[in-house]
């Protein structure tokens, strides 16, 4: 289980986080929707550690990372993995070396076995020998799969989706939405996924919240969100310029 608790963060006078407290629970998809810039993509990356909160605790497992020795911060953090926004694959590498860079970097393990996992993973996310293409070889979903394929190459046990449907066509989001749901059922992982698809958030989702303003708002399950009555909720999914959440 990943515990939010007062979590808050600023950028100089940009107050992105402003106490935002949610539990993810063991072998839920949580999906977390909100308008850009309402703090959903910081909040991921504080998860991960690639940005440090200005107060608040983060719980994995029971085990505050923002209080942890750095070694033992990093061997918590193996347990979670992110597929980014825009897959961020390094383009000087082939698509076999992206996928097993985190085993090549930080393990012993023989070149042969590396192979046989990024092979293994490509496969799950349905790409199957690619391994020897560049990044710019790749379409958009291509990339997004790929860039799958390297978040569970070391199986772990939290999964984070940064809008993993954007800058993708509706044919290929959707495919991407078939993948959560079968990465999740397949490898049993703990996920969050951040978006503002609506469709992507109800076909994904076991339970959902709506982050405004740097705070989480209501917590649902995909019925309850739809049918909510807070009208920061029912404007957002309608998609309605009509309500308090003003246009800037």
């Amino acid at each position: 289980m990943i515990e939010i608790v007062d979590v808050w963060k600023s950028f100089g006078r940009n107050h992105v986080l402003r106490g935002v407290d949610i539990k993810i629970e063991q072998g839920e998809t949580l999906v977390i929707i909100g308008r850009s810039g309402c703090g959903k993509s910081v909040l991921l990356k504080s998860i991960m550690g690639i940005i440090r909160p200005d107060k608040g605790k983060i719980l994995v497992d029971g085990r505050d990372l923002l209080s942890l020795p750095e070694a033992e911060q990093l061997e918590v953090q193996k347990r979670i993995q992110i597929l980014f926004q825009g897959a961020a694959l390094f383009d000087s590498l082939t698509v076999s070396e992206n996928v097993g860079f985190l085993l090549s970097e930080h393990t012993k393990m023989p070149q042969k076995e590396i192979d046989e996992i990024v092979a293994a993973k490509l496969a799950l996310v349905g790409l199957q020998g690619i391994q020897h293409l560049k990044p710019a070889e790749l379409s958009g979903g291509m990339k997004k799969r790929v860039g799958l394929a390297r978040a569970i190459c070391n199986d772990p046990a939290y999964i984070l989706y940064d809008e993993p449907t954007t800058g993708i066509d509706p044919i290929m989001a959707d495919a991407i939405n078939e993948l959560i749901l079968d990465l999740h059922k397949k490898l049993k992982v703990t996920s969050v996924v951040v978006t503002h698809d609506m469709a992507s958030a109800y076909k994904v989702a076991s339970r959902m919240a709506m982050m405004y303003e740097g705070r989480i708002i209501a917590v649902g399950t995909p019925d309850e969100i739809r049918n909510s009555e807070n009208p920061y909720v029912k404007q957002f999914i309608a998609g309605s310029m009509v309500g308090p959440i003003k246009v800037k």
